[in-house]
């Protein structure tokens, strides 16, 4: 396709019969690295999904290429930034709104923020969580709660903490307190010291197994081969909790876990005290729902919780599951079926594949 050029200023024949220009008035970011327009009256060219004012086609020529703007001696435009990649201007942008976000006082709501992004709300939101994997309101909630962390480890008071981190009420801060800290926040300002763990240690074919549980349910499920660093482990997981060692019906409970590792197709069955950010919650969601006997890439992962960029934190989240098998990240493989790092080991992770019927080196659903 030929590069359009405008007759002459005042007739917008070319431009405006042009198919690509109905998707620059929409603003399309389809069609960015499609092609590009050069406005001659500011003297600038852009991508088509540009935010900035809709321009008159009489002024505008569109470019196949961006060496044919470029030629055109016209400067880039400093909103949509057409010399950049277009995944590195929206991480730009994200990254503005998330700095907006922590720096104010009270939440700025989605139009204010997508405002400040020469953007539609829906754009933005579509932008902000493809990027974040939260949404606006998701991501001022957890630095919002990382806030109270932070003031109730300092020694500030409940209310204080509250207030302090921007929550409106403290009724709607506690209705969220149990996911966001993993226990009331009181308990929490005190180090987590009225908080009881019953534990124990077994074996099982895949080595060492300690399951721990708090009155919500299962907190832990660890493998390894050394029990002595098992506990170790969980005392660095809840630093200030009281460990007491499971008696006969808590043994019962551990039987029924190991039965659980050996066989994960059967279920456990148990409840399950999850802790963990908002994000990390939707991974370990994403997980549970991979049936046994299949396998997911990261991507795939990334891909289900709505945020297809957030690859690495998808990994990362996995890293952090505390919950062996139960939330199955050894299911989770690279996008070509090869085995990744496993917290508990490369060779549990594919003999527990094996084990549930999948191939180790098969490619991963899609």
């Amino acid at each position: 396709m030929q590069t359009v050029r405008t007759i002459s200023p005042g007739r917008t024949d070319g431009t405006a019969a042009d198919p690509r220009w109905p998707r620059i008035v929409a603003r399309d970011p389809h069609a960015d690295g499609a092609f590009w327009y050069s406005v001659a009256t500011p003297g600038i060219y852009c991508r088509p999904a540009c935010p900035s004012r809709a321009a008159n086609p009489a002024n505008v020529t569109i470019h196949d290429t961006l060496a044919d703007a470029r030629a055109t001696g016209a400067r880039p435009c400093l909103r949509c930034r057409p010399d950049e990649a277009p995944d590195a201007v929206a991480v730009a942008m994200v990254a503005r709104a998330c700095r907006a976000i922590e720096m104010a006082e009270e939440a700025p709501d989605l139009a204010t923020l997508a405002a400040a992004a020469g953007l539609s709300p829906a754009y933005f939101h579509r932008q902000f969580k493809t990027h974040t994997g939260l949404t606006p309101r998701g991501y001022a909630a957890a630095h919002r709660a990382g806030r109270v962390r932070a003031a109730l480890a300092a020694g500030a008071t409940v209310t204080q903490a509250i207030h302090a981190a921007g929550f409106g009420s403290s009724g709607r801060f506690h209705a969220v307190a149990g996911d966001l800290l993993g226990m009331a926040p009181a308990r929490y300002r005190r180090g987590g010291v009225a908080e009881t763990l019953r534990f124990a240690v077994g074996d099982c074919s895949l080595g060492a197994i300690l399951v721990a549980s708090s009155e919500r349910g299962v907190a832990a499920i660890l493998l390894g081969d050394d029990p002595a660093s098992l506990v170790r482990e969980l005392q660095d997981r809840f630093p200030a909790a009281t460990l007491v060692g499971g008696d006969a019906d808590y043994e019962t409970l551990v039987a029924q876990v190991i039965g659980f590792v050996e066989a994960p197709a059967t279920g456990l069955g148990l409840p399950l005290d999850i802790r963990g950010t908002a994000f990390q919650q939707r991974v370990w969601q994403a997980l549970r729902a991979i049936p046994a006997g299949q396998t997911a890439s990261y991507a795939v992962i990334a891909q289900a919780i709505g945020a297809p960029q957030a690859v690495r934190a998808v990994a990362g989240a996995c890293a952090a599951n505390a919950h062996a098998v139960a939330i199955p990240c050894h299911r989770v493989v690279r996008t070509d079926g090869a085995l990744s790092g496993y917290r508990w080991g490369v060779e549990r992770k594919r003999r527990l594949i094996a084990r549930e019927g999948a191939r180790p080196d098969e490619p991963p659903r899609r």
